[in-house]
């Protein structure tokens, strides 16, 4: 008898187990679920603009061209070069880095992620103040861009003529 008493005790405390561990594990399963629905759309949004910058990586070494069509691959300048990358993506940009310029939301230096646009003025028609050039920040202070003799190029935000005329960046992802 004592037995059967000590059977039905364990039964039941094993049962109570089992349900509280199961409500438990359900609601695990959602506070997971929820959780990784949100890491999911961040690493969206994170990798839209890595993917941006991926894709003007295939553009490596691309002559620069200033003026050049943007019904062209073959050469670029700074702002068809940024029009062409993002337009794969879903964002229509303006012509001219200077109408890039105020597209967006403002962003600051220290704030910047992969696929923000970031304005220089640089170039025989800076004069310090106006944007004269675009490039798309890349990450870990790199910038993809075309210039010059090199054409679409990486070079280093924080360093030589790009920390010197760097004036501002814009979100358009």
């Amino acid at each position: 008898m004592k037995m059967n008493n000590i059977s039905k005790k364990l039964l039941v405390v094993g049962l109570a187990s089992t349900i509280g561990f199961g409500g438990f594990m359900v609601t695990g399963v959602d506070a997971a679920s929820a959780s990784a629905s949100k890491t999911t759309a961040e690493a969206t949004a994170v990798s839209k603009g890595t993917q941006v910058v991926n894709f003007g990586k295939t553009f490596m070494g691309t002559p620069y061209k200033f003026g050049a069509s943007t019904s062209t691959t073959k050469v670029f300048d700074c702002s068809s070069f940024m029009k062409h990358i993002f337009k794969k993506y879903g964002v229509t940009l303006p012509r001219t880095s200077a109408a890039q310029a105020k597209v967006g939301k403002a962003v600051s230096k220290s704030n910047l992620k992969a696929g923000d646009l970031v304005f220089f003025s640089s170039g025989s028609r800076a004069n310090g103040k106006n944007v004269t050039h675009v490039a798309v920040y890349m990450g870990n202070g790199k910038i993809l861009h075309t210039y010059g003799k090199p054409g679409v190029t990486i070079s280093d935000l924080n360093s030589g003529n790009w920390k010197k005329t760097y004036l501002k960046a814009r979100r358009v992802l």
